[in-house]
C-alpha cells in the first residue's frame, strides 16, 4: 500500500520576464521573455546592436575598492586601474579561494557578483520585483557546477524561487523545438567554433518511439584550434585560414553523407572573419544554414517558460541528454486494494532533480521493489532493496519512509526507515541505504 507524502505547490508568482543566462569563462549573455508577447530578445550590451556577449571580466579598482563588470572592467584593467578577474566560472568550479591585490574572495561569491550586476543591465525592461523565473546554462554541467549553481541561486536573493539550471546541450534542444518543424525534419546540426576546438552537436528524432525521442550526439575536433600568427605575418594568417576551410569542409561533408542534415548552425567567435569561404558553399546546398551567437541563452529561456508551463513543448517529445534520467522508476503498489503502478522518477528530467519521499505499508516480508523502465527499447527490470534486520511484524503492519534521488545521471539513492505502525508497533529505529546502477 502506498502513502504519498503531499506537498503544496503554493501560489504561482505572477511575474512578468522570464530569464535566460548563458555563461562560459570569456562572456556572458542574457536572453529574456515579457509575458504576453510573441518573441524571445537578447539583451545588446550596446543598444541597436547585437552585440550580445558580455565579457566575463570583474575588476576591483585599486584607489576606492570599488567592483567593475563586463565592457567597464575591461576599460579600467586595460589602463592598470584595477585588479583584474578572469575565468569566473572555472574558478567558481575549482572552488579555491582567489587573490585579488592583498585580499582572497570567494569565487562563488565573485561568480554572483558578476551575475548580479550583469542582470541589473535589465531593469530598463522590467523591474526585480516582476522576475518569475530564472534559466542559467552552461557548457559543462557536472555535479560540482549544480552545487556552484545552487549556491548561486541562493545568494542571489531574488524575487523568485525559479531558478534552474541546464547544460547547453539541452539549452540546443529547446531552442530547436521552438523553430519550425520543417527545419528539424532531418538531422541538424550546429557547430559551435571557438578559435580552440570545434564541436558538433548532431539533433534527431526517433519518431518510432512513444514519446518521441530527441537525441543529441556530441564530437569534438581540436584540429581546428587556431594558432595566433605573430606581428606583420600576414600571409601565414591567409595560409592558416586555407587550412581551417579545408578541415572543416572535410568534417561537415563526413558528416552529412553519414545522415541527412536539414539546417545547420554556425556558432562562436571562431567563425567571425569569414574563412568558411568553401565549407559554406558546400553546406548551402540543399540545405538552411544560420549564423549568430546566441542560441544557448535563448535556449535556456526557452527552457525556463518549459519549466513553468509558459507555452510547453507537451508530452510528444523527450529529450534524453547527458543529464536526463534514461529510464522511468516506479513502484507496483496496491492502491484501494487495486494493483498500479506509482511513478517515483520520470525519463527526460534532470538527474539532480529527481526526489521524491513516500511512505509504504508493506503487506509482508522485508524487500521493497522497484521498477525501471528504460526508453532506450530496452526490457524493463526489477531492482530489490532488501532490508536485513528489520523486525518481524504481522502482515500490513509495517510503516516505512521512503527517499529516493539520483545521485549522478546512473546512481540512484535509496533510503529506507522504518517508522513503525502507531501505538501497536513502535519505530525499531532501522534504517538501510542503497546505491544502485541505473
Amino acid at each position: 500500500m502506498i502513502l504519498e507524502k503531499k506537498e503544496g505547490t503554493g501560489k504561482r508568482n505572477k511575474g512578468r520576464i522570464v530569464i535566460g543566462y548563458d555563461l562560459s569563462d570569456t562572456h556572458a549573455q542574457i536572453s529574456y521573455y515579457l509575458l504576453g508577447t510573441e518573441t524571445v530578445e537578447t539583451l545588446a550590451v550596446v543598444a541597436g546592436t547585437e552585440q550580445y556577449n558580455i565579457p566575463m571580466v570583474l575588476c576591483r579598482r585599486k584607489d576606492i575598492k570599488q567592483w567593475l563588470f563586463g565592457r567597464e572592467a575591461e576599460k579600467f584593467a586595460r589602463e592598470g586601474e584595477c585588479f583584474r578577474v578572469d575565468n569566473l566560472v572555472s574558478l567558481a568550479r575549482d572552488g579555491r579561494t582567489v587573490a585579488v591585490g592583498e585580499e582572497s574572495f570567494d569565487p562563488v561569491a565573485l561568480l554572483t557578483l558578476f551575475i548580479k550586476r550583469s542582470l541589473s543591465m535589465l531593469t530598463l525592461i522590467a523591474a526585480p520585483d516582476y522576475l518569475e523565473g530564472l534559466m542559467f546554462t552552461v557548457d559543462n554541467l557536472d555535479g560540482r557546477m549544480v552545487e556552484v549553481f545552487s549556491q548561486v541561486g541562493a545568494n542571489l536573493l531574488l524575487k523568485t524561487e525559479q531558478i534552474y539550471f541546464q547544460s547547453h546541450v539541452e539549452s540546443y534542444y529547446y531552442y530547436m523545438m521552438h523553430q519550425p518543424k520543417e527545419l528539424w525534419t532531418r538531422e541538424v546540426l550546429l557547430c559551435d567554433y571557438d578559435n580552440r576546438r570545434l564541436k558538433i552537436y548532431e539533433f534527431g528524432i526517433n519518431s518510432r518511439t512513444t514519446p518521441k525521442v530527441a537525441l543529441i550526439a556530441i564530437n569534438e575536433y581540436k584540429e581546428m584550434e587556431r594558432e595566433e600568427p605573430g606581428t606583420g605575418e600576414k600571409e601565414l594568417e591567409e595560409v592558416q585560414k586555407s587550412r581551417l576551410d579545408k578541415t572543416f569542409l572535410e568534417i561537415v561533408r563526413k558528416k552529412c553523407s553519414e545522415n541527412a542534415v536539414s539546417c545547420v548552425y554556425l556558432i562562436g567567435d571562431g567563425y567571425k572573419d569569414g574563412w568558411a569561404s568553401e565549407s559554406l558553399r558546400y553546406l548551402c546546398k540543399g540545405r538552411r544554414v544560420f549564423q549568430g551567437n546566441n542560441l544557448y541563452s535563448k535556449g535556456a529561456c526557452y527552457g525556463i517558460r518549459e519549466k513553468l508551463g509558459i507555452e510547453p513543448i507537451g508530452e510528444e517529445y523527450v529529450f534524453l541528454g547527458l543529464d536526463k534520467l534514461k529510464a522511468n522508476i516506479g513502484m507496483r503498489v496496491l492502491r484501494r486494494g487495486q494493483e498500479s503502478y506509482f511513478a517515483l522518477m520520470d525519463a527526460g528530467v534532470n538527474w539532480f532533480e529527481t526526489k521524491k519521499e513516500f511512505h509504504v505499508i508493506l503487506e509482508e516480508g522485508d524487500v521493497i521493489s522497484l521498477l525501471l523502465t528504460p526508453l532506450d527499447g530496452k526490457e524493463p527490470r526489477e531492482i530489490n532493496m532488501i532490508m536485513e534486520g528489520l523486525e518481524q511484524r504481522p502482515d500490513w503492519t509495517t510503516r516505512l519512509e521512503v527517499k529516493t534521488g539520483m545521485l549522478s545521471e546512473r546512481e540512484l539513492g535509496v533510503r529506507i526507515k522504518d517508522m513503525g505502525f502507531g501505538d501497536f508497533f513502535p519505530a525499531s529505529g532501522g534504517e538501510w541505504n542503497k546505491v544502485f546502477e541505473i
